[in-house]
Formats: structure tokens, C-alpha cells, sequence
């Protein structure tokens, strides 16, 4: 088990509560990351019941869910239940004399067949029902397709308000990430994060251990395992969408992430490039969201603004660049050269997007109070109006703080670039956009801070210029990658 410390210490606290009765939690989190291990374990360490659904018909489960639990109870037949009134307070009766773990994994397959069953779980754990009062059962449903689980327990969901424990499994951050895939170039792991991102089962079953060694290897290992169609990560992110039950209209769905995919992080950007009118996009900019591939961000210094941006590294570059060329990929023997025609696209649609959201990420939940003079509150990116010059600015990494009465003082403003080496003109730009905040009387901007992220360095002109000013911040790979 890799880092997952956090989310097995809150499993195995729900699953050795010592207060009566039975609990409910869910586990949800995107394919891939690692819950069924640790609920597999969970089980095999406390002698716990583990339900893996298929997708199946009704009948076809209860008669599965009644023979897996004849083998836990050691019945000499499986059971044969008529209804999941019956099946569930057959999973309370096993906890009857002590505190044990029941899983059922894949949970939305079931519901799929049969819309009740968390209505039934919901009247099972009522309150004073001498089933559940008896029972010590911690009952955790599991699944991967988000919308679904994300809707299980809000508004009026029957299940809402019956849950002790609700836990989301994440993906590795990027730091994480190149340990759990033991890239010590920092370079080759920003590279490999923006591609994989940081979900496990990539390097261990996709594929297979094959790591880039570094630098000099990272293209040969694009091409012989993201790019290679006998590789599972081929096709994995079309597979990522086909999961995701929300998603009736893929081809929609696909345009649209390939539109953000183009550089489009705007509504008005994403309906000129699919050919609708922005309000169209209302519905399933929304379900991509609720499916965790989307994620909506609030412009820093335009409230009415939103940035959209693609969550899942693996589906934004297969947007930019294998779904351009797919038949190419499919049918080619020399997919080097599809690889170097398209790298100047990953490195601009894909890798330097995915620089900047790493800068971000950083900023808001790894950087210390040192770097920006405060404990970071909220990041994000915006844009800056210049009405002299007619044009704006675009700021990658805006800072916010959060003082004692609730106001949030801007505390840095930043710019990220991936290739380039960053000099003194980075800061005067950085300079003219404080000025235009200063001039719009934004609380905080008068001592805002510049920060530079780069992955290639700063001149020594602008190493010296930070040496004698503090208020000028230099992030560079080695920083990013330093663990806090």
C-alpha cells in the first residue's frame, strides 16, 4: 500500500467503531485509484464480507450476493433470497456478535437494475428497527462512477443523513506521484504526471513497471505505452468516459472535452468551437463536472467568469493529441513519427496547462506561509483588464489570503512557464498588472508579491533581482517537487 495511510486509518476506525448498532459509509473515488485494495484488505485483516457486483440483472445479483454469503458463514448451500429487503438484513445478521466490515463494491451496478435498493438500505438502518439495533455491521458501499455516488448521499437521496463515514479516494498529487513511480528526475516527472497523472493502477497493471528512465527516455516510453495499441493505457481514457452512466450522448460529451482539450477554457470558447450557443453547454458542462472529468473555476479577478479545465491528465491528452490521429495510431508501425508530429501539441495543450494547475496546486496546499507572507487561502487563475493599452492580461497563479474578518487580501500574483527561461521581463509584466489592481483598490495588492514558476530557470538577472528584493518569489522544478 502507497500513501493511502489517511484513508486506510479512517476505514479501519468505521469498520472497529465500538458504539452499537450498524453504520453505513461510502467509498467513491475515480477507476483506478485503489479502492478495492483497500477494501479488499480491510476484510481480509478483520474477517469482514466482501461483495464485488457485477453487472448483472436483478435475480442474478441476489442469487450472487447470496452465495458469496453462504461461503462467509459457512453454510452448506447458498442462500436464496426472494428480495434485498431480505438480502440486507441478511448483511446485518453476520454482525450480530461483533464489529465487522461489509463491503459492497461496484454499488451503482446494483442500482442500475434496481432503483429501490438504497430506499431498502434506508429502511433497514431506520432508526429503534431491532435489525439494525442488534446488528454491528459497517456496511460500506463502493463506487467508481461519480455522478452516481456523488448524488447517493445529497438533497433528498434516501441515504442522506444515514452515513457515518464518507470517504473519497484521490489521485497522487504530483510529488506523490514521481515517488510512486520512482522518476527522480524532476523534468521526466512533471512530463510523465501531465500524461498519467497520479492514478496507481497506470504503472503497476497498465504499464506493467515500464518507467521512463529519464530525460532521453520519455519519448520511447510515450510511444511504448501510451501510444502503443497492444498497451491497456490505449484506450483507457475512451473507457473512462463509457464508465461514467450520466454520459448518454458520448459524442457530445467527447467534443466538449475536446474543445477544452483545444485551448478553450471558456463557455463562449467551447460553443464557438462545437458550433452551439453557450447555453447549450449548461447541461453537460455540468454532468462533466459532476463525473469529476471537468472542473469549473472561478476567474480570480472577474467573479462572472469561469474557467473550465479537464481533471483527468490521461483524457486531456487524448484529446489533444491521440484523437486527432487515431486511425493513424491504430493502423501505423511507425508511431515515433506520429509521436514527434504531435509533440509540439502536448507541449502546449497538455503540458503547460498541466504545469500551471501543478503551480496552483502547490501554492494553495503544499507552499508554507514563508513563500507569500501568509497561509494561502485560495488560487486560482483570471484575467486583469488593461483599458490604456485596450487589451488584458492573463495571470496564471493568483493568490488569496483570508484575515480575521473573513476578507481575502491578495497576496501574490504569478506567471508559469514551462520552457522558458524567465527574466527580468516576466517581472515587469507582472509589475503592470499589480499596478492595474492597485488602481482597481483591491485589498492587499499594494505589497502583493511576484512569483515566477518556471520548469527550464530565471536569468541570473533575475536571481540577483530576488536576492535583493523579497517581495519577488522564484519557484522552480526543484521547489515544486521538495517535500514540505
Amino acid at each position: 500500500m502507497f500513501d493511502r495511510e489517511r484513508e486506510w486509518a479512517a476505514l479501519t476506525e468505521f469498520a472497529t467503531d465500538p458504539q452499537p448498532g450498524a453504520l453505513l459509509g461510502v467509498v467513491s473515488g475515480r477507476r483506478r485509484q485503489g479502492k478495492t485494495f483497500l477494501l479488499r484488505s480491510l476484510c481480509q485483516a478483520t474477517g469482514g464480507f466482501y461483495f464485488p457486483a457485477d453487472e448483472a440483472a436483478d435475480r442474478e445479483s441476489l442469487n450472487q450476493i447470496g452465495a458469496r454469503l453462504a461461503e462467509h458463514v459457512g453454510a452448506p448451500a447458498p442462500l436464496a433470497f426472494d428480495s434485498w429487503h431480505q438480502a440486507i438484513d441478511a448483511l446485518l445478521s453476520i454482525g450480530r456478535d461483533r464489529r465487522i466490515p461489509v463491503v459492497i463494491d461496484e454499488f451503482p451496478y446494483l442500482v442500475r437494475a434496481n432503483a429501490q435498493i438504497p430506499s431498502i438500505i434506508q429502511n433497514a438502518l431506520a432508526p429503534l428497527r431491532a435489525e439494525r439495533d442488534q446488528s454491528r455491521s459497517s456496511i460500506l458501499l463502493c463506487g467508481s462512477a461519480m455522478s452516481f455516488m456523488g448524488r447517493l448521499l445529497s438533497g433528498n437521496a434516501p441515504l442522506r443523513g444515514r452515513a457515518g463515514l464518507e470517504l473519497v479516494v484521490p489521485t497522487l498529487d504530483h510529488q506523490l506521484a514521481a515517488q510512486f513511480w520512482d522518476i527522480e528526475d524532476h523534468s521526466t516527472a512533471l512530463m510523465a504526471n501531465a500524461i498519467v497523472g497520479g492514478t496507481p493502477a497506470y504503472r503497476r497493471e497498465f504499464a506493467r513497471n515500464d518507467t521512463p528512465s529519464g530525460p532521453d527516455d520519455f519519448d520511447a516510453w510515450v510511444v511504448r505505452t501510451v501510444l502503443s495499441p497492444t498497451s491497456p493505457l490505449f484506450r483507457e481514457a475512451r473507457y473512462l468516459l463509457a464508465d461514467e452512466p450520466d454520459l448518454r450522448e458520448s459524442g457530445l460529451y467527447h467534443s466538449v472535452l475536446a474543445a477544452i482539450a483545444s485551448g478553450n477554457a471558456h463557455r463562449g470558447g467551447i460553443a464557438s468551437y462545437l458550433g452551439r450557443k453557450a447555453g447549450d453547454l449548461a447541461h453537460p458542462l455540468t454532468v462533466l463536472e459532476d463525473c469529476g472529468l471537468v472542473t469549473r473555476e472561478a476567474d480570480a479577478f472577474r467573479e462572472n467568469r469561469t474557467t473550465f479545465r479537464i481533471a483527468e491528465p490521461l483524457v486531456a491528452f487524448y484529446h489533444a493529441v491521440m484523437r486527432p490521429i487515431w486511425s493513424d495510431l491504430e493502423h501505423t508501425r511507425d508511431t515515433g513519427r506520429l509521436w514527434q508530429r504531435s509533440r509540439r501539441r502536448f507541449v502546449s495543450n497538455v503540458l503547460g496547462p498541466h504545469f500551471e494547475q501543478v503551480c496552483r496546486y502547490w501554492t494553495r496546499h503544499l507552499a508554507g506561509p514563508e513563500v507569500f507572507g501568509d497561509y494561502p487561502n485560495r488560487v486560482s487563475s483570471g484575467t486583469v483588464n488593461d483599458p490604456a493599452n485596450r487589451t488584458s492580461h492573463e495571470v496564471d497563479v493568483a493568490v488569496y489570503g483570508l484575515d480575521d474578518d473573513n476578507r481575502q487580501p491578495l497576496l501574490a500574483i504569478g506567471e508559469a512557464k514551462w520552457g522558458d527561461i524567465m527574466g527580468l521581463g516576466h517581472i515587469d509584466r507582472l509589475r503592470r498588472i499589480r499596478s492595474l489592481l492597485i488602481a482597481q483598490g483591491r485589498p492587499g495588492a499594494e505589497s502583493a508579491r511576484l512569483a515566477c514558476f518556471s520548469g527550464a530557470g530565471f536569468t541570473d538577472e533575475l536571481r540577483t533581482a530576488a536576492t535583493a528584493d523579497t517581495g519577488i518569489v522564484l519557484i522552480d522544478l526543484a521547489t515544486l517537487y521538495r517535500a514540505g
